[in-house]
């Protein structure tokens, strides 16, 4: 039987979040909003489809991205897919108050209007249960300072795929110090030109070769930052 004529109502629940992760790794949008929907009518929360279903499916996603088995084109769908099922769920979770991994303002430095990596890094956060402030392109350090103060983030992406913007990104930081404000964010920078030695050389928190690297990080991260504070 193929997808086409599979009765996603007919399976039980394991046997439905298992092809969820199938249809989310194929990138079929229609499945994942018509099994979001399935599992939301069956009295799941909108926290446990979130987590078992969604955001398990695109970790599988991550690893195989990571790996090389999957690729950028692949990974959209599969991405686009996962919005899908957002849509159903982000006004649920706004109304039950759950709180998500955590929140990050993410956009493409100064003088860099390359969009494709960092919107991919956008949604594999946000399919690893981050709520996510895309902020776009060509971004200033007033316009990083604006967003950081009106959405009060727990992490800072910055992106840039030219050599000639890469540096652009410690000249946030270094405002960032000057105010006083870098200790309240998690940095992670990305891009192409970019590697480990550049993001300890301009003082980020961490360089995130790809998105999977990025969503895996910025977890790790938070609950690093989180039982710290817990300890203290």
């Amino acid at each position: 039987m193929s997808d086409d004529d599979l009765d996603l109502s007919s399976l039980d629940d394991a046997e439905l979040v298992e092809q969820m992760h199938e249809d989310l790794y194929d990138g079929m949008a229609d499945e994942i909003i018509e099994g979001t929907q399935i599992l939301l009518e069956r009295g799941w929360g909108p926290q446990r489809v979130l987590n078992e279903a969604l955001v398990e499916g695109m970790r599988i996603v991550g690893v195989d991205f990571r790996d090389g088995i999957l690729f950028v084109p692949e990974v959209l769908l599969s991405a686009n897919a996962m919005k899908g099922g957002m849509a159903l769920l982000r006004p649920l979770l706004a109304e039950t108050g759950v709180k998500q991994v955590g929140k990050v303002v993410i956009g493409t430095v100064k003088g860099d209007i390359h969009d494709i990596g960092k919107n991919l890094v956008a949604m594999m956060l946000e399919g690893a249960g981050f709520e996510v402030v895309d902020i776009g392109i060509n971004i200033d350090v007033q316009a990083y300072l604006a967003a950081l103060e009106e959405h009060q983030p727990d992490i800072l992406g910055m992106s840039a795929l030219l050599t000639t913007t890469m540096p652009y990104m410690k000249v946030v930081i270094d405002e960032l110090t000057a105010r006083g404000l870098r200790d309240r964010y998690i940095v992670l920078v990305g891009g192409a030109p970019l590697n480990e030695e550049f993001g300890a050389a301009i003082g980020a928190d961490a360089y995130c070769r790809d998105a999977a690297v990025a969503a895996e990080t910025a977890q790790t991260l938070i609950r690093a930052r989180r039982d710290l504070a817990t300890a203290v």
